[in-house]
């Protein structure tokens, strides 16, 4: 039997046993490199990938049951965002520079995780940890110049609570659909042969033995007695990768790699799918964020721009970079008033789609179809196929969650 783990001990991904100590020993692909280099000699094709995998794994903290990894993800923001904005609070110039870059960066990080399909806990580390260092900073710099009362923290605070009990409950289960447990051969061949023939990619292509003689005898569990509709929804629901059915409205998420009841997007910001199940959380942390927010923006602005209303001073605060905790309280509201303004824009196409019965993903795939109209200049796709006017629409939004799930793909297949 194999001894336990030190804290300093872990098992790296090639299975063999390895101590912190040794995280810079036998890294053949990093030595290769950095020779490379130095001789100014290109990298072989695949060597920067394996060079960041030995580094990911490596990366740990001793723990009682051996060193325990550490995502690599989640120590950009940690880092590099008190950097920034403390050397952005040293001048004007410099300040605008870096709050207009951080935008550009992190959509630029966006979209190539995006288009590589991977998930990061890059995007929720940075929100975290801005609504951290943005209270920390508020405590330190604007509170102690005594124009904020204790109420008015007690009701930042609050909402600051609020805020992350709502996103907590957003993290949880968007309304994953269970993958059936017998999601193999047998149950993919007592689907009809158009249904087979979907989920191979190529529609149409018969199939021959017992299922399909069983399909023409009607003995195929139902599904000789379909309508050629019906059969065609089937068709069009059926998902290759899960292996089941799809209910009305679910979607596939190829970041989660599940299927997910009334799939609206897949949100980098809490790093999981809004669907069924957290959709009304996900809109109340949003709402919460922005009340917290522009009540935080506001106080601070009305501590370093005394005599001025919060937009003018916004915009126009004389003396903001006289001394260094008004130049870093005065950058720290901008770089809130960014997020906010992000987030703002995010809750409003939120709440239009809400009014309209309509999810993102219908909304692309009735641009895509050509099948919706847009309304208000673009800001919202309606499709038409839900929509029972803003008071219905809204009283179904409400209900999400509290009636029982749908039956299971099993049920069905």
């Amino acid at each position: 039997m194999d001894e336990p783990l030190c804290c300093c001990e872990y098992v790296d991904r090639r299975g063999e046993r390895n101590h912190l100590a040794a995280c810079c020993c036998d890294c053949e692909d990093l030595d290769e490199g950095c020779e490379r280099w130095l001789t100014c000699r290109s990298l072989p094709p695949g060597a920067l990938g394996r060079i960041a995998d030995t580094v990911a794994d490596r990366l740990r903290v001793p723990w009682f049951a051996g060193a325990v990894k550490i995502n690599v993800s989640l120590v950009p923001p940690l880092v590099l965002l008190p950097v920034f904005l403390h050397v952005a609070a040293l001048h004007f110039l410099l300040g605008l520079v870096i709050l207009t870059s951080l935008p550009v960066v992190v959509l630029w990080y966006y979209y190539l995780t995006h288009r590589r399909k991977e998930r990061t806990l890059f995007f929720l580390s940075l929100g975290l940890f801005s609504l951290g260092y943005m209270y920390y900073v508020f405590l330190q710099e604007v509170v102690p110049r005594g124009h904020v009362g204790f109420s008015q923290v007690v009701a930042l605070t609050c909402g600051l609570i609020l805020m992350l009990a709502a996103l907590s409950r957003a993290k949880k289960d968007p309304g994953y659909i269970p993958i059936p447990a017998s999601s193999d051969k047998s149950s993919h061949q007592d689907l009809p042969k158009s249904v087979r023939g979907s989920c191979n990619g190529l529609p149409g292509v018969t199939t021959s033995g017992p299922a399909s003689n069983r399909a023409v005898n009607g003995e195929a569990k139902g599904y000789s007695r379909m309508s050629a509709e019906e059969l065609e929804g089937v068709k069009k629901d059926w998902c290759a990768k899960c292996q089941l059915v799809r209910p009305a409205r679910a979607g596939h998420c190829r970041l989660c790699g599940r299927c997910v009841r009334r799939l609206d997007h897949h949100c980098v910001w809490i790093n999981s799918c809004v669907g069924e199940q957290n959709h009304q959380a996900f809109i109340l942390a949003l709402s919460f964020f922005m009340l917290t927010s522009v009540y935080g923006i506001t106080l601070t602005l009305h501590t370093i721009c005394r005599g001025r209303t919060p937009f003018v001073a916004l915009f126009y605060c004389p003396g903001a970079y006289s001394d260094y905790s008004s130049a870093l309280s005065f950058t720290c509201v901008w770089y809130c008033a960014i997020v906010t303004a992000g987030m703002g824009y995010i809750l409003v196409i939120q709440l239009l789609n809400i009014s309209y019965n309509v999810t993102e993903r219908e909304a692309r795939l009735a641009l895509r179809d050509n099948t919706g109209r847009r309304l208000l200049g673009g800001l919202v796709i309606d499709t038409g196929q839900y929509n029972r006017g803003f008071l219905c629409n809204w009283g179904h939004f409400l209900s999400l969650g509290s009636s029982p799930p749908q039956h299971s793909a099993e049920d069905i297949v």
